[in-house]
Protein backbone atom coordinates (compact mmCIF):
# COMPACT_ATOMS: atom_id res chain seq x y z
CA UNK A 1 0.00 0.00 0.00
CA UNK A 2 3.11 2.24 1.11
CA UNK A 3 4.34 1.55 -2.56
CA UNK A 4 1.38 2.44 -4.18
CA UNK A 5 1.22 5.59 -2.48
CA UNK A 6 4.93 6.72 -3.31
CA UNK A 7 4.36 5.34 -6.55
CA UNK A 8 1.46 7.95 -6.68
CA UNK A 9 3.24 10.95 -5.17
CA UNK A 10 6.12 10.41 -7.64
CA UNK A 11 3.73 10.80 -10.43
CA UNK A 12 2.29 13.69 -9.51
CA UNK A 13 5.08 15.60 -8.33
CA UNK A 14 6.66 15.10 -12.04
CA UNK A 15 3.32 16.17 -13.41
CA UNK A 16 3.53 19.14 -11.87
CA UNK A 17 7.44 20.13 -12.27
CA UNK A 18 6.92 19.43 -15.74
CA UNK A 19 4.07 21.64 -16.15
CA UNK A 20 6.09 24.20 -14.50
CA UNK A 21 8.80 23.91 -16.58
CA UNK A 22 9.36 27.15 -18.03
CA UNK A 23 8.71 26.62 -21.69
CA UNK A 24 12.17 27.82 -24.62
CA UNK A 25 12.07 31.30 -25.29
CA UNK A 26 9.55 32.67 -28.07
CA UNK A 27 10.13 35.32 -30.60
CA UNK A 28 7.29 37.24 -30.03
CA UNK A 29 4.99 38.10 -27.72
CA UNK A 30 1.74 40.43 -28.06
CA UNK A 31 -0.21 41.73 -25.41
CA UNK A 32 -1.98 44.62 -24.02
CA UNK A 33 -4.74 45.06 -25.96
CA UNK A 34 -7.98 43.18 -27.06
CA UNK A 35 -7.31 40.40 -29.43
CA UNK A 36 -10.29 39.17 -31.35
CA UNK A 37 -9.06 35.57 -32.87
CA UNK A 38 -12.27 34.56 -35.10
CA UNK A 39 -12.12 31.14 -32.95
CA UNK A 40 -15.21 30.33 -31.90
CA UNK A 41 -14.03 28.44 -29.51
CA UNK A 42 -11.93 31.29 -28.16
CA UNK A 43 -13.42 34.31 -29.64
CA UNK A 44 -10.99 36.95 -27.41
CA UNK A 45 -7.49 36.52 -25.93
CA UNK A 46 -5.37 38.65 -23.62
CA UNK A 47 -1.93 37.78 -25.34
CA UNK A 48 -0.38 35.46 -28.34
CA UNK A 49 3.11 33.81 -28.79
CA UNK A 50 5.03 33.15 -32.22
CA UNK A 51 7.61 30.65 -32.63
CA UNK A 52 9.39 31.36 -35.76
CA UNK A 53 6.14 32.12 -38.32
CA UNK A 54 3.37 30.31 -36.59
CA UNK A 55 1.41 31.06 -33.19
CA UNK A 56 2.46 28.92 -30.35
CA UNK A 57 0.08 30.08 -27.57
CA UNK A 58 -3.21 32.26 -27.07
CA UNK A 59 -4.44 32.81 -23.79
CA UNK A 60 -4.10 35.19 -20.66
CA UNK A 61 -0.94 37.45 -20.55
CA UNK A 62 0.55 35.78 -17.47
CA UNK A 63 0.76 32.66 -19.17
CA UNK A 64 2.13 34.05 -22.31
CA UNK A 65 4.79 36.19 -20.03
CA UNK A 66 6.40 32.57 -19.49
CA UNK A 67 7.54 32.34 -22.85
CA UNK A 68 9.58 35.74 -22.57
CA UNK A 69 12.95 35.34 -22.83
CA UNK A 70 16.08 37.35 -23.24
CA UNK A 71 15.56 37.69 -27.23
CA UNK A 72 11.84 37.46 -27.27
CA UNK A 73 10.27 40.65 -28.69
CA UNK A 74 7.58 42.03 -26.86
CA UNK A 75 4.65 44.36 -28.44
CA UNK A 76 2.69 46.03 -26.15
CA UNK A 77 -0.25 46.89 -27.69
CA UNK A 78 -1.19 49.86 -25.16
CA UNK A 79 -5.18 49.03 -25.47
CA UNK A 80 -5.37 48.90 -29.45
CA UNK A 81 -7.40 45.99 -31.57
CA UNK A 82 -5.96 43.04 -32.97
CA UNK A 83 -7.27 40.75 -35.10
CA UNK A 84 -6.15 37.80 -38.01
CA UNK A 85 -4.50 39.34 -40.68
CA UNK A 86 -6.89 40.89 -43.12
CA UNK A 87 -7.06 38.86 -46.44
CA UNK A 88 -8.15 40.67 -49.56
CA UNK A 89 -10.47 38.04 -51.03
CA UNK A 90 -10.79 39.48 -54.80
CA UNK A 91 -8.28 42.17 -55.87
CA UNK A 92 -5.56 42.57 -58.98
CA UNK A 93 -2.00 42.84 -57.27
CA UNK A 94 0.09 44.31 -60.74
CA UNK A 95 -3.22 46.72 -61.15
CA UNK A 96 -2.76 48.21 -57.54
CA UNK A 97 1.03 48.48 -57.78
CA UNK A 98 0.61 50.00 -61.47
CA UNK A 99 -1.96 52.57 -60.42
CA UNK A 100 0.73 54.04 -58.54
CA UNK A 101 2.62 54.50 -61.14
CA UNK A 102 0.14 55.68 -63.58
CA UNK A 103 -2.41 58.29 -63.58
CA UNK A 104 -4.54 57.40 -60.27
CA UNK A 105 -8.24 59.23 -61.54
CA UNK A 106 -9.95 57.34 -58.74
CA UNK A 107 -10.55 61.12 -56.79
CA UNK A 108 -11.73 63.43 -60.22
CA UNK A 109 -14.81 64.58 -59.54
CA UNK A 110 -15.60 65.90 -63.09
CA UNK A 111 -15.12 65.77 -66.46
CA UNK A 112 -12.79 69.18 -66.75
CA UNK A 113 -10.82 67.61 -64.13
CA UNK A 114 -9.79 64.43 -65.52
CA UNK A 115 -9.12 66.59 -69.11
CA UNK A 116 -6.81 68.94 -66.91
CA UNK A 117 -4.83 65.83 -64.87
CA UNK A 118 -4.20 64.33 -68.71
CA UNK A 119 -3.15 68.00 -69.44
CA UNK A 120 -0.50 68.23 -66.69
CA UNK A 121 0.82 64.39 -67.44
CA UNK A 122 0.93 65.03 -71.15
CA UNK A 123 3.36 68.59 -70.55
CA UNK A 124 5.52 66.25 -68.81
CA UNK A 125 5.72 63.82 -71.03
CA UNK A 126 7.52 63.46 -74.42
CA UNK A 127 5.72 63.66 -77.75
CA UNK A 128 4.37 60.76 -78.93
CA UNK A 129 4.61 58.90 -75.00
CA UNK A 130 1.38 57.42 -73.83
CA UNK A 131 -0.82 58.58 -71.02
CA UNK A 132 -2.04 55.92 -69.18
CA UNK A 133 -4.57 55.77 -66.09
CA UNK A 134 -7.32 54.39 -64.04
CA UNK A 135 -9.92 55.51 -61.92
CA UNK A 136 -12.38 57.67 -64.01
CA UNK A 137 -16.35 57.00 -62.79
CA UNK A 138 -18.74 59.17 -64.77
CA UNK A 139 -22.23 58.16 -62.37
CA UNK A 140 -19.74 59.40 -59.78
CA UNK A 141 -19.07 62.67 -60.58
CA UNK A 142 -20.18 66.12 -58.91
CA UNK A 143 -20.98 67.36 -62.55
CA UNK A 144 -21.79 65.72 -65.61
CA UNK A 145 -20.27 66.83 -69.13
CA UNK A 146 -23.02 68.51 -71.05
CA UNK A 147 -22.50 66.30 -73.81
CA UNK A 148 -22.53 62.78 -73.40
CA UNK A 149 -23.30 59.59 -75.60
CA UNK A 150 -25.14 56.47 -74.15
CA UNK A 151 -24.42 57.79 -70.40
CA UNK A 152 -20.54 58.77 -71.41
CA UNK A 153 -18.63 61.77 -71.75
CA UNK A 154 -17.22 62.09 -75.40
CA UNK A 155 -13.24 62.62 -76.30
CA UNK A 156 -13.02 65.86 -78.21
CA UNK A 157 -12.66 67.92 -74.88
CA UNK A 158 -9.46 65.42 -74.09
CA UNK A 159 -8.29 65.08 -77.27
CA UNK A 160 -8.03 69.06 -77.69
CA UNK A 161 -6.09 68.82 -74.44
CA UNK A 162 -3.40 66.32 -75.21
CA UNK A 163 -2.73 66.50 -79.42
CA UNK A 164 0.53 65.21 -79.19
CA UNK A 165 0.25 62.08 -77.15
CA UNK A 166 -2.21 58.87 -77.18
CA UNK A 167 -4.31 58.78 -73.87
CA UNK A 168 -5.76 55.30 -73.18
CA UNK A 169 -7.73 55.64 -69.48
CA UNK A 170 -9.60 52.53 -67.90
CA UNK A 171 -12.68 53.23 -66.04
CA UNK A 172 -12.62 52.29 -62.53
CA UNK A 173 -14.41 49.17 -63.42
CA UNK A 174 -11.55 48.16 -65.43
CA UNK A 175 -14.42 47.28 -68.33
CA UNK A 176 -14.57 50.57 -70.27
CA UNK A 177 -11.49 52.62 -71.07
CA UNK A 178 -11.46 55.86 -72.75
CA UNK A 179 -8.89 56.88 -75.30
CA UNK A 180 -7.88 60.50 -77.18
CA UNK A 181 -8.33 60.86 -81.16
CA UNK A 182 -4.25 60.40 -81.32
CA UNK A 183 -4.84 56.91 -79.58
CA UNK A 184 -7.74 56.17 -81.86
CA UNK A 185 -5.35 57.46 -85.01
CA UNK A 186 -3.09 54.81 -83.87
CA UNK A 187 -5.51 51.67 -83.72
CA UNK A 188 -7.42 52.97 -86.59
CA UNK A 189 -10.46 53.16 -85.33
CA UNK A 190 -11.51 56.14 -86.53
CA UNK A 191 -11.95 54.71 -89.95
CA UNK A 192 -13.49 51.04 -88.43
CA UNK A 193 -15.87 53.29 -87.26
CA UNK A 194 -16.99 55.20 -90.17
CA UNK A 195 -16.20 52.76 -93.12
CA UNK A 196 -17.03 49.70 -91.58
CA UNK A 197 -20.46 50.72 -88.85
CA UNK A 198 -21.56 47.88 -88.97
CA UNK A 199 -18.39 45.83 -87.37
CA UNK A 200 -17.91 48.18 -84.96
CA UNK A 201 -18.88 45.81 -82.18
CA UNK A 202 -16.62 42.88 -81.79
CA UNK A 203 -17.18 39.69 -79.77
CA UNK A 204 -17.95 41.00 -76.39
CA UNK A 205 -17.25 44.60 -76.93
CA UNK A 206 -18.70 47.40 -77.71
CA UNK A 207 -17.36 50.86 -79.65
CA UNK A 208 -19.74 53.67 -78.50
CA UNK A 209 -20.17 56.02 -81.75
CA UNK A 210 -22.48 58.90 -81.85
CA UNK A 211 -25.49 59.53 -84.04
CA UNK A 212 -23.14 60.33 -87.47
CA UNK A 213 -21.29 57.18 -86.51
CA UNK A 214 -17.78 58.30 -85.20
CA UNK A 215 -16.25 56.97 -82.50
CA UNK A 216 -16.44 58.89 -78.90
CA UNK A 217 -13.83 57.55 -77.65
CA UNK A 218 -15.42 54.71 -75.32
CA UNK A 219 -14.76 51.15 -75.57
CA UNK A 220 -16.20 48.66 -73.53
CA UNK A 221 -15.41 45.62 -72.26
CA UNK A 222 -13.33 43.32 -74.95
CA UNK A 223 -13.47 46.43 -77.66
CA UNK A 224 -10.57 48.09 -75.06
CA UNK A 225 -8.41 45.45 -76.49
CA UNK A 226 -8.30 47.32 -80.00
CA UNK A 227 -6.10 50.32 -78.32
CA UNK A 228 -4.53 48.75 -75.60
CA UNK A 229 -2.80 46.06 -78.09
CA UNK A 230 -0.78 49.29 -79.57
CA UNK A 231 0.30 50.45 -75.87
CA UNK A 232 4.07 49.22 -75.42
CA UNK A 233 4.36 46.66 -73.15
CA UNK A 234 5.97 47.45 -69.72
CA UNK A 235 9.55 46.08 -69.19
CA UNK A 236 10.54 43.88 -66.37
CA UNK A 237 12.32 46.81 -64.30
CA UNK A 238 9.07 48.84 -64.41
CA UNK A 239 6.81 45.17 -63.26
CA UNK A 240 9.30 44.72 -60.03
CA UNK A 241 8.71 48.23 -59.13
CA UNK A 242 4.62 47.70 -59.43
CA UNK A 243 5.34 44.86 -57.45
CA UNK A 244 7.04 46.25 -54.81
CA UNK A 245 4.55 49.40 -54.64
CA UNK A 246 1.70 46.85 -54.26
CA UNK A 247 3.17 45.09 -51.41
CA UNK A 248 3.84 47.90 -49.69
CA UNK A 249 0.14 49.29 -50.35
CA UNK A 250 -0.95 45.75 -48.75
CA UNK A 251 1.04 46.40 -45.53
CA UNK A 252 -0.02 49.90 -45.25
CA UNK A 253 -3.69 48.54 -45.32
CA UNK A 254 -3.40 45.61 -42.82
CA UNK A 255 -3.67 43.44 -45.93
CA UNK A 256 -1.65 39.91 -45.14
CA UNK A 257 -2.60 38.18 -48.39
CA UNK A 258 -3.94 38.52 -51.50
CA UNK A 259 -6.50 36.69 -53.90
CA UNK A 260 -4.97 37.89 -56.90
CA UNK A 261 -7.92 38.03 -59.71
CA UNK A 262 -6.37 37.27 -62.85
CA UNK A 263 -2.70 36.68 -63.00
CA UNK A 264 -0.68 36.28 -66.40
CA UNK A 265 2.37 34.04 -67.03
CA UNK A 266 4.88 36.85 -67.11
CA UNK A 267 3.36 37.90 -63.59
CA UNK A 268 3.63 34.30 -61.95
CA UNK A 269 6.96 33.95 -62.87
CA UNK A 270 7.22 37.60 -61.19
CA UNK A 271 5.84 36.68 -58.14
CA UNK A 272 8.05 33.76 -57.67
CA UNK A 273 11.33 35.23 -58.58
CA UNK A 274 9.99 37.61 -55.42
CA UNK A 275 9.44 34.26 -53.77
CA UNK A 276 12.98 33.03 -54.23
CA UNK A 277 14.55 36.55 -53.12
CA UNK A 278 12.33 36.15 -49.99
CA UNK A 279 10.51 39.67 -51.15
CA UNK A 280 7.16 38.83 -51.53
CA UNK A 281 6.12 40.22 -48.19
CA UNK A 282 2.31 39.13 -48.92
CA UNK A 283 1.08 35.61 -49.17
CA UNK A 284 -0.66 35.14 -52.82
CA UNK A 285 -3.66 32.80 -53.68
CA UNK A 286 -3.31 33.14 -57.61
CA UNK A 287 -6.15 32.69 -60.50
CA UNK A 288 -4.76 32.01 -63.80
CA UNK A 289 -6.42 34.44 -66.36
CA UNK A 290 -9.05 32.30 -68.38
CA UNK A 291 -8.01 34.47 -71.43
CA UNK A 292 -4.99 32.65 -72.12
CA UNK A 293 -6.33 29.32 -72.89
CA UNK A 294 -2.85 27.93 -73.64
CA UNK A 295 -1.68 28.60 -70.11
CA UNK A 296 -4.78 26.80 -68.38
CA UNK A 297 -4.79 24.28 -70.15
CA UNK A 298 -0.77 24.03 -69.35
CA UNK A 299 -2.08 23.78 -65.47
CA UNK A 300 -4.67 21.34 -66.14
CA UNK A 301 -2.04 18.73 -67.39
CA UNK A 302 0.00 19.62 -64.62
CA UNK A 303 -2.39 20.23 -61.42
CA UNK A 304 -2.25 22.96 -59.20
CA UNK A 305 0.70 24.29 -56.90
CA UNK A 306 0.39 24.30 -53.61
CA UNK A 307 3.09 26.13 -51.80
CA UNK A 308 3.77 24.42 -48.16
CA UNK A 309 5.27 28.03 -46.86
CA UNK A 310 1.84 29.44 -47.44
CA UNK A 311 3.55 32.11 -49.79
CA UNK A 312 2.18 31.61 -53.46
CA UNK A 313 -0.17 29.19 -53.75
CA UNK A 314 -1.80 28.75 -57.83
CA UNK A 315 -4.96 26.67 -57.88
CA UNK A 316 -7.78 28.50 -59.43
CA UNK A 317 -8.74 29.91 -62.78
CA UNK A 318 -10.63 33.23 -63.07
CA UNK A 319 -13.01 33.33 -65.99
CA UNK A 320 -14.22 36.42 -67.18
CA UNK A 321 -17.90 36.01 -68.29
CA UNK A 322 -19.17 39.54 -68.19
CA UNK A 323 -18.77 43.15 -67.83
CA UNK A 324 -19.71 45.60 -64.91
CA UNK A 325 -23.09 47.82 -64.58
CA UNK A 326 -21.18 51.31 -64.69
CA UNK A 327 -20.11 50.38 -67.88
CA UNK A 328 -23.51 48.47 -68.76
CA UNK A 329 -21.43 46.04 -69.60
CA UNK A 330 -22.80 43.40 -66.75
CA UNK A 331 -25.21 40.67 -68.65
CA UNK A 332 -28.58 40.98 -67.10
CA UNK A 333 -32.11 39.14 -67.76
CA UNK A 334 -34.28 41.93 -68.24
CA UNK A 335 -32.59 45.66 -70.22
CA UNK A 336 -31.26 48.52 -68.36
CA UNK A 337 -33.44 50.89 -66.46
CA UNK A 338 -31.61 53.29 -68.53
CA UNK A 339 -30.82 51.70 -71.94
CA UNK A 340 -34.10 50.02 -72.55
CA UNK A 341 -32.92 48.25 -75.83
CA UNK A 342 -29.54 47.05 -73.63
CA UNK A 343 -29.13 43.80 -71.81
CA UNK A 344 -25.24 43.93 -71.43
CA UNK A 345 -23.34 41.32 -72.55
CA UNK A 346 -21.34 37.57 -72.00
CA UNK A 347 -17.70 38.51 -72.77
CA UNK A 348 -17.07 34.61 -72.54
CA UNK A 349 -19.07 31.95 -73.95
CA UNK A 350 -21.12 29.55 -71.66
CA UNK A 351 -19.71 26.78 -73.50
CA UNK A 352 -16.45 27.77 -72.38
CA UNK A 353 -17.56 27.64 -68.81
CA UNK A 354 -19.08 24.28 -68.57
CA UNK A 355 -15.82 23.20 -70.49
CA UNK A 356 -13.84 24.59 -67.90
CA UNK A 357 -15.33 23.48 -64.87
CA UNK A 358 -15.50 20.16 -66.17
CA UNK A 359 -11.38 19.98 -66.55
CA UNK A 360 -10.97 21.96 -63.53
CA UNK A 361 -12.88 19.20 -61.73
CA UNK A 362 -11.10 16.08 -62.93
CA UNK A 363 -7.58 18.13 -62.46
CA UNK A 364 -7.99 19.81 -58.99
CA UNK A 365 -8.88 23.56 -59.62
CA UNK A 366 -11.17 26.04 -58.55
CA UNK A 367 -12.87 27.90 -61.21
CA UNK A 368 -13.66 31.71 -60.36
CA UNK A 369 -16.30 33.29 -62.31
CA UNK A 370 -16.21 36.86 -63.06
CA UNK A 371 -20.07 37.44 -63.20
CA UNK A 372 -22.49 41.18 -61.93
CA UNK A 373 -25.58 40.59 -64.01
CA UNK A 374 -28.38 38.45 -63.00
CA UNK A 375 -28.12 36.85 -66.50
CA UNK A 376 -24.77 36.11 -66.07
CA UNK A 377 -24.75 34.59 -62.47
CA UNK A 378 -27.60 32.16 -63.73
CA UNK A 379 -25.85 31.10 -66.30
CA UNK A 380 -22.99 30.14 -64.59
CA UNK A 381 -24.85 28.82 -61.65
CA UNK A 382 -26.53 26.47 -64.66
CA UNK A 383 -22.93 25.47 -66.34
CA UNK A 384 -21.44 24.60 -62.56
CA UNK A 385 -24.29 22.84 -61.72
CA UNK A 386 -23.83 20.52 -64.44
CA UNK A 387 -20.06 19.80 -64.05
CA UNK A 388 -20.97 18.86 -60.42
CA UNK A 389 -23.46 16.78 -61.37
CA UNK A 390 -21.03 14.85 -63.92
CA UNK A 391 -18.14 14.38 -61.35
CA UNK A 392 -20.20 13.80 -58.12
CA UNK A 393 -16.97 12.47 -56.34
CA UNK A 394 -15.68 15.94 -56.20
CA UNK A 395 -17.39 17.22 -52.89
CA UNK A 396 -15.13 20.03 -51.77
CA UNK A 397 -14.84 22.06 -55.31
CA UNK A 398 -15.67 25.35 -53.77
CA UNK A 399 -15.97 26.92 -57.07
CA UNK A 400 -16.84 30.68 -56.67
CA UNK A 401 -18.87 33.78 -58.23
CA UNK A 402 -16.62 36.78 -58.10
CA UNK A 403 -18.60 39.79 -58.00
CA UNK A 404 -22.30 38.17 -57.64
CA UNK A 405 -23.29 41.65 -57.24
CA UNK A 406 -26.80 41.25 -58.96
CA UNK A 407 -28.95 38.21 -58.57
CA UNK A 408 -32.21 36.77 -59.46
CA UNK A 409 -34.02 36.23 -56.11
CA UNK A 410 -34.60 32.35 -57.44
CA UNK A 411 -30.87 32.22 -57.69
CA UNK A 412 -29.62 33.42 -54.24
CA UNK A 413 -30.28 29.86 -52.28
CA UNK A 414 -28.74 28.02 -55.02
CA UNK A 415 -25.13 29.18 -54.09
CA UNK A 416 -25.60 27.52 -50.30
CA UNK A 417 -26.89 24.29 -52.06
CA UNK A 418 -24.47 23.95 -54.28
CA UNK A 419 -21.75 24.83 -52.46
CA UNK A 420 -20.37 28.13 -54.34
CA UNK A 421 -18.63 30.75 -52.96
CA UNK A 422 -19.78 34.40 -53.54
CA UNK A 423 -16.89 36.45 -53.25
CA UNK A 424 -18.14 40.08 -52.92
CA UNK A 425 -16.88 43.57 -52.43
CA UNK A 426 -18.88 45.41 -49.99
CA UNK A 427 -17.86 48.76 -50.92
CA UNK A 428 -18.82 48.50 -54.28
CA UNK A 429 -22.37 48.47 -52.41
CA UNK A 430 -21.42 51.73 -50.82
CA UNK A 431 -19.93 53.04 -54.18
CA UNK A 432 -22.48 51.89 -56.78
CA UNK A 433 -25.46 51.57 -54.82
CA UNK A 434 -26.52 55.43 -55.28
CA UNK A 435 -26.20 55.11 -59.27
CA UNK A 436 -26.85 51.63 -59.84
CA UNK A 437 -30.49 52.19 -59.02
CA UNK A 438 -30.81 54.26 -62.30
CA UNK A 439 -29.41 50.85 -64.17
CA UNK A 440 -31.78 48.51 -62.30
CA UNK A 441 -34.59 50.18 -61.35
CA UNK A 442 -35.75 50.18 -57.43
CA UNK A 443 -37.62 46.53 -57.86
CA UNK A 444 -34.30 44.87 -59.02
CA UNK A 445 -31.82 46.21 -56.89
CA UNK A 446 -34.13 45.76 -53.48
CA UNK A 447 -34.80 42.01 -54.63
CA UNK A 448 -31.61 40.94 -55.94
CA UNK A 449 -28.28 43.82 -55.17
CA UNK A 450 -25.78 43.25 -52.74
CA UNK A 451 -27.62 40.22 -50.97
CA UNK A 452 -25.37 39.50 -48.34
CA UNK A 453 -27.38 38.29 -45.18
CA UNK A 454 -29.92 36.44 -48.14
CA UNK A 455 -26.75 34.80 -49.15
CA UNK A 456 -25.15 34.02 -45.48
CA UNK A 457 -28.88 32.30 -44.33
CA UNK A 458 -28.68 30.35 -47.83
CA UNK A 459 -25.55 28.65 -46.30
CA UNK A 460 -23.62 30.14 -48.31
CA UNK A 461 -19.80 31.80 -47.30
CA UNK A 462 -18.95 35.09 -48.47
CA UNK A 463 -15.48 36.20 -49.07
CA UNK A 464 -14.74 40.08 -49.13
CA UNK A 465 -12.46 42.77 -50.64
CA UNK A 466 -11.97 45.29 -52.58
CA UNK A 467 -11.37 44.20 -55.88
CA UNK A 468 -8.60 47.10 -55.81
CA UNK A 469 -7.58 49.10 -57.83
CA UNK A 470 -11.12 48.97 -59.20
CA UNK A 471 -11.75 50.49 -55.65
CA UNK A 472 -9.13 51.86 -52.67
CA UNK A 473 -7.16 48.56 -51.32
CA UNK A 474 -8.02 49.95 -47.75
CA UNK A 475 -10.67 47.27 -46.01
CA UNK A 476 -12.23 49.32 -43.34
CA UNK A 477 -14.37 50.65 -45.95
CA UNK A 478 -15.15 47.83 -47.25
CA UNK A 479 -16.20 46.45 -43.51
CA UNK A 480 -17.96 49.94 -43.01
CA UNK A 481 -20.02 49.13 -45.71
CA UNK A 482 -20.40 45.65 -44.69
CA UNK A 483 -22.32 46.65 -41.89
CA UNK A 484 -23.67 50.08 -42.31
CA UNK A 485 -24.98 49.79 -46.28
CA UNK A 486 -24.53 53.55 -46.28
CA UNK A 487 -22.08 55.75 -48.54
CA UNK A 488 -18.89 56.68 -46.92
CA UNK A 489 -20.66 59.81 -46.07
CA UNK A 490 -22.82 57.95 -43.87
CA UNK A 491 -25.91 57.87 -46.46
CA UNK A 492 -28.83 56.92 -45.98
CA UNK A 493 -30.05 56.80 -42.37
CA UNK A 494 -30.04 53.38 -41.63
CA UNK A 495 -28.37 52.34 -44.95
CA UNK A 496 -30.01 50.89 -48.16
CA UNK A 497 -31.67 47.79 -47.76
CA UNK A 498 -30.70 47.30 -43.98
CA UNK A 499 -31.88 43.69 -43.82
CA UNK A 500 -28.94 42.71 -46.20
CA UNK A 501 -26.75 43.92 -43.67
CA UNK A 502 -23.73 41.80 -42.04
CA UNK A 503 -23.17 41.94 -38.59
CA UNK A 504 -19.47 42.78 -37.44
CA UNK A 505 -18.58 39.29 -36.38
CA UNK A 506 -19.80 38.25 -40.13
CA UNK A 507 -17.70 41.22 -41.78
CA UNK A 508 -14.78 40.65 -39.91
CA UNK A 509 -15.40 36.68 -40.40
CA UNK A 510 -15.29 37.58 -44.70
CA UNK A 511 -12.37 39.17 -44.40
CA UNK A 512 -9.99 36.61 -42.26
CA UNK A 513 -11.61 33.11 -42.03
CA UNK A 514 -13.82 33.16 -44.55
CA UNK A 515 -11.72 34.88 -47.10
CA UNK A 516 -9.53 31.82 -46.24
CA UNK A 517 -12.11 28.89 -46.59
CA UNK A 518 -12.16 30.86 -50.45
CA UNK A 519 -8.97 29.31 -51.01
CA UNK A 520 -9.21 26.30 -49.40
CA UNK A 521 -6.56 27.99 -46.61
CA UNK A 522 -8.38 28.07 -43.16
CA UNK A 523 -6.59 25.17 -41.82
CA UNK A 524 -3.47 27.68 -42.37
CA UNK A 525 -5.00 30.92 -41.53
CA UNK A 526 -7.59 33.23 -41.07
CA UNK A 527 -7.91 32.68 -37.28
CA UNK A 528 -5.77 33.44 -34.19
CA UNK A 529 -5.35 29.69 -33.10
CA UNK A 530 -1.92 27.50 -31.85
CA UNK A 531 -0.13 26.27 -35.18
CA UNK A 532 -1.89 28.56 -37.48
CA UNK A 533 0.44 31.39 -39.34
CA UNK A 534 1.51 34.53 -37.75
CA UNK A 535 -0.23 36.82 -39.46
CA UNK A 536 -2.10 40.00 -37.57
CA UNK A 537 -3.55 43.42 -38.18
CA UNK A 538 -3.71 45.84 -35.60
CA UNK A 539 -5.90 48.72 -35.79
CA UNK A 540 -6.04 51.72 -33.83
CA UNK A 541 -9.50 51.54 -32.34
CA UNK A 542 -11.68 48.70 -31.82
CA UNK A 543 -14.31 47.99 -35.07
CA UNK A 544 -16.26 45.71 -33.24
CA UNK A 545 -17.42 47.92 -30.88
CA UNK A 546 -17.20 51.82 -32.09
CA UNK A 547 -19.95 53.54 -32.88
CA UNK A 548 -21.02 52.76 -36.41
CA UNK A 549 -19.89 56.91 -37.57
CA UNK A 550 -16.45 56.19 -35.85
CA UNK A 551 -15.43 52.95 -38.14
CA UNK A 552 -14.01 55.22 -40.72
CA UNK A 553 -11.95 56.89 -38.61
CA UNK A 554 -9.95 53.48 -37.46
CA UNK A 555 -6.14 53.02 -38.73
CA UNK A 556 -3.93 50.59 -39.26
CA UNK A 557 -0.96 50.72 -37.04
CA UNK A 558 0.77 47.81 -37.40
CA UNK A 559 1.03 44.86 -40.04
CA UNK A 560 2.79 41.26 -38.95
CA UNK A 561 3.22 38.81 -41.31
CA UNK A 562 4.91 35.13 -40.37
CA UNK A 563 5.99 36.78 -37.47
CA UNK A 564 7.66 39.80 -38.86
CA UNK A 565 7.00 43.79 -38.54
CA UNK A 566 6.35 44.76 -41.48
CA UNK A 567 4.56 47.95 -41.48
CA UNK A 568 4.49 49.93 -38.45
CA UNK A 569 2.27 53.60 -38.62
Amino acid sequence: MMKKYTLLLFISWTWVTSCSKKPDPADLIIYGGTIYTVNDNQPKAEAVVVRGDKIEYIGSQQEAFRWKGETTEMINLEGKVMTPGFIEGHGHLMGVGYNELNLDLMDVTSYDELVERVKEAAGKAQPGQWILGRGWHQDKWDVKPERMVKGFQTHQKLSEATPNNPVFLRHASGHAAMANAKAMEIAGVNQLAKEQTGKRNIEGGEIIIDEQGNPTGIFNERAMSLIARHIPEDNAERDRQALELAIQACWRNGITAFHDAGTSRENIELYRSFRNEGKLGVRLYVMLTGWDRELVHEWMKKGPEIDSAGWLTIRSIKLNCDGALGSRGAWLLEPYSDRPDFYGMATLPMDTVLATSRAALKSGFQVCSHAIGDRANREILDRYEMAFKENPSVRDHRFRIEHAQHLHPDDIPRFGKLGVVPAMQAIHMSSDRPWAIERLGEKRIKEGAYMWQSLLKSGAVIVNGTDAPVEPLNPIPSFYASVTRKTLKGQPEGGYEPEEKMTREQALRSYTLDAAYGAFEEKIKGSIEPGKLADFTIFSTDIMRVPENEILNTQVVMTIVGGEVVFRK
